[in-house]
C-alpha cells in the first residue's frame, strides 16, 4: 500500500445539536502523494467501515484527484465525503478552492475555517433525471411496504442524477417516513439492477426544508445519515422538473431516525450543478 494519512470525519454535522450528541455522516480520508491500488483502497474502505472512504492524492496543491469507495464497492461519487475531504484539505493546505477529478468529472470544493468550525460547500456536476419504469417503481415501494396513494403527487417519483443515480419518493406524510424497514438483500439486488445508489425518500415539511431518509445497501450500509449526491441529485430534479423556482435554498435534515442528525444546505441555482454545503468535525 501507498503510505498516506487516514482522517475520520463526520460531514454535514448539525451545529445546533445538543452537545455529546452525536451528528453528522462519518467519512473516512486518505491523503496521499499518489492513489493505492484498486485493491488497496477498497480494503481501507472497508477497514474504515464508514458508508465512504474518499481517496485524495497528491498530497499538495489545489488540483487532486479523487476516488470513493464504500466497504463493499467504488462508488462515481460520494457527497459526504467530499465535503469531509474538503474540511481535512484546508487543515492540512488552507483555505480555498479545491478542484478534485473525480469519475464523474470535476468538483470544485471550497473549503473555509471559523475559529471553532469549518465549512466546505462543492459544486455537483450537470444534473439529470428521468421517470422511473412501472416496474422498477412498483417493486421499490413494495420492498419498502409503501402504497402508491401514500407519495406526494406534487413531487412525483424520478430517477435523479448529480455524479450518481438515486430514485426520489416522496411521501405525503411525515409518518410514513418515520417507518422505514425493507429486505436488505432484495432492494439491494434491484438498485444495483437499475444502477441506483441510494433512494432518496423525502418529506416536504415546507418550501425550504425538507426530511430525508436514505436506503443505502448497495453499498453495505443499511441506511445513510447524511448524503450530499442525493441531495444534489434532489435539487436538480426540482428545478429541472419545474417543481421549484430557481435561484433557490433549502435545507434537508437527515439522520434524525438513526440518532445522528444531520443538516445539508442545497443551493440551485438557475443552470448547471447544484451546489451542496455543511458543516464538519473530526471524528
Amino acid at each position: 500500500m501507498r503510505n498516506g494519512d487516514l482522517y475520520r470525519i463526520a460531514a454535514f454535522a448539525d451545529p445546533g445539536a445538543v452537545a455529546g450528541t452525536e451528528t453528522g455522516n462519518p467519512a473516512g480520508v486518505w491523503i496521499g502523494e499518489a492513489l493505492p491500488s484498486a485493491t488497496d483502497m477498497q480494503r481501507i474502505a472497508a477497514e474504515v467501515g464508514y458508508s465512504e472512504t474518499a481517496f485524495v492524492a497528491p498530497a499538495r496543491g489545489f488540483e487532486r484527484t479523487v476516488r470513493y469507495y464504500s466497504p463493499q464497492a467504488e462508488v462515481s461519487f460520494c457527497g459526504h465525503a467530499t465535503i469531509a475531504a474538503g474540511v481535512v484539505l484546508g487543515k492540512t493546505s488552507g483555505d480555498g478552492i479545491y478542484r478534485l477529478q473525480s469519475l464523474v468529472g470535476e468538483i470544485p470544493v471550497t473549503v473555509s475555517h471559523q475559529a471553532e468550525s469549518a465549512e466546505a460547500s462543492l459544486l455537483s456536476v450537470q444534473t439529470r433525471h428521468e421517470a422511473p419504469d412501472h416496474a422498477l417503481l412498483a417493486e421499490a415501494l413494495e420492498l419498502l411496504g409503501w402504497q402508491a396513494n401514500e407519495l406526494d403527487s406534487s413531487i412525483p417519483a424520478a430517477k435523479a442524477y448529480a455524479g450518481a443515480w438515486h430514485m426520489v419518493l416522496a411521501v405525503a406524510k411525515k409518518e410514513r417516513l418515520s417507518s422505514l424497514d425493507y429486505d436488505f438483500d432484495a432492494l439491494k439486488a434491484l438498485m444495483l439492477a437499475h444502477d441506483l445508489t441510494t433512494l432518496q425518500l423525502v418529506w416536504r415539511e415546507k418550501a425550504d426544508f425538507f426530511h430525508s431518509r436514505n436506503p443505502f445497501p448497495v453499498g453495505g450500509v443499511r441506511e445513510d445519515p447524511a448524503t450530499g449526491a442525493a441531495a444534489a441529485a434532489l435539487g436538480g430534479y426540482l428545478r429541472d422538473a419545474g417543481l421549484l423556482q430557481a435561484p433557490t435554498r433549502f435545507t434537508i435534515l437527515q439522520g434524525q431516525a438513526m440518532q445522528r442528525p444531520s443538516l445539508i444546505n442545497v443551493d440551485v441555482p438557475e443552470t448547471g450543478g447544484v451546489r451542496v454545503s455543511g458543516s464538519a468535525v473530526e471524528l
